[in-house]
């Protein structure tokens, strides 16, 4: 029998007998999880003017998301092109969505007179980078290869439905943008996931956040959103599943202009995430890391600035990444602040029997509950 070819001799894994970190955690989290005290949460702030306090929240979480990417001077919307669909006509736009980078988006813009309630739909993670906002709307124009992996997508995490189509069928404007790495805004090189962590760290160097970036991005796209003559500025939205339901939930704690938002599996406390306990730890990455802001607040109260504006939260039992115990707690964090607020009816949280999904009927619980607040 012929050698083996060096390059396919797997080299043994070196491993010392003493070592700090196990399950990508450090060995001491419980210790660093027990000196996390949250001092600037509604409730333990020693601010109880529920105003002042969110101002305060805020104005922490801009200053960890550290330097913003400069807005654009001018958005300079151009329909690159479009397609009549059934009651809605769908655009493919370019903008500038901040001074250094213009972006290509799908928008939605259903058929009649506006102006019209809005949604700005957030693609989800999935640990799949190839595609982003053709997650949320059906593309047209592109490559067999993106529109084929648009559709296993849908099946795979929607149902086989476009959130986006669905809520523009009923009378919204959606607009879906990739965040940074996703889609049209990769790598050069293709898509590595192991070199994206690299770039998140490089972005640091230069004294920039990747997943801030994504945030700013997400409110300067809502800033575009309110500008269109056809979209009533007043009644804009935000959704998304996964990844997208945390983009929903900071969006609508970061800019007033968000009036009603809803996240499909993603919520839970930092305790129960990053637990041995549970086997949990964060597998986003770069996509969930704001340096030095868990010192000062955990997920359900950065959630809980958006109150007493309605929100819909629902999580799934199924969902391997989200333990039920995390999600609880958590919700029951934002219950007391909407609670605080006189706004107990304006916070639905619930729990179904789904995994990690955003299948039908989520989708259409998401519609009722647009319709009952930006209609």
């Amino acid at each position: 029998m012929g050698m083996v070819p060096m390059a396919a001799q797997k080299k043994p894994v070196q491993k010392r007998d003493k070592f700090e970190y196990s399950f990508e955690l450090p060995v001491y989290v419980e210790q660093l999880k027990r000196e996390l005290t949250y001092p600037l949460a509604w409730g333990n702030s020693d601010i109880k003017d529920f105003g002042r306090w969110r101002t305060a929240a805020r104005k922490k979480v801009f200053e960890c998301m550290m330097a913003p990417p400069r807005p654009a001077a001018i958005f300079d919307m151009r329909v690159e092109a479009e397609e009549q669909r059934e009651g809605y006509k769908a655009q493919k736009i370019s903008f500038n969505i901040n001074a250094y980078s213009r972006v290509t988006a799908y928008l939605l813009v259903p058929d009649g007179d506006g102006p019209f309630p809005a949604i700005n739909a957030l693609h989800d993670h999935g640990a799949h980078l190839y595609i982003g906002k053709e997650k949320m709307i059906r593309p047209f124009g592109v490559e067999q290869e993106v529109a084929d992996d648009a559709n296993e997508w849908a099946a795979r995490l929607y149902d086989g439905q476009f959130v986006g189509d669905y809520m523009a069928s009923h009378g919204y404007v959606v607009l879906s943008v990739d965040a940074p790495l996703w889609g049209e805004r990769g790598r050069e090189e293709g898509v590595d996931r192991s070199k994206y962590d690299i770039i998140a760290g490089n972005m640091m160097m230069l004294g920039r956040d990747l997943c801030a970036f994504m945030h700013y991005d997400d409110i300067y796209a809502t800033d575009f959103l309110a500008t269109l003559p056809f979209v009533d500025r007043k009644r804009i939205g935000c959704l998304g599943c996964s990844m997208g339901a945390y983009r929903s939930w900071m969006l609508a704690a970061l800019t007033d202009r968000i009036k009603a938002a809803a996240s499909i599996c993603w919520m839970v406390t930092t305790d129960v995430q990053m637990s041995t306990l549970d086997k949990k730890k964060e597998n986003g990455g770069f996509a969930n890391c704001l340096p030095g802001l868990r010192q000062y607040l955990d997920y359900p109260h950065i959630a809980s600035m958006a109150c007493p504006k309605p929100m819909l939260f629902i999580n799934g039992s199924q969902d391997h990444l989200f333990p039920v115990r995390g999600v609880e707690a958590a919700f029951g964090i934002m219950r007391d602040a909407w609670r605080s607020q006189g706004a107990d009816d304006r916070l639905e949280t619930e729990i179904w029997d789904i995994p990690h999904s955003c299948g039908l009927k989520a989708q259409q619980r998401m519609l009722e509950f647009f319709d009952k607040y930006l209609k």
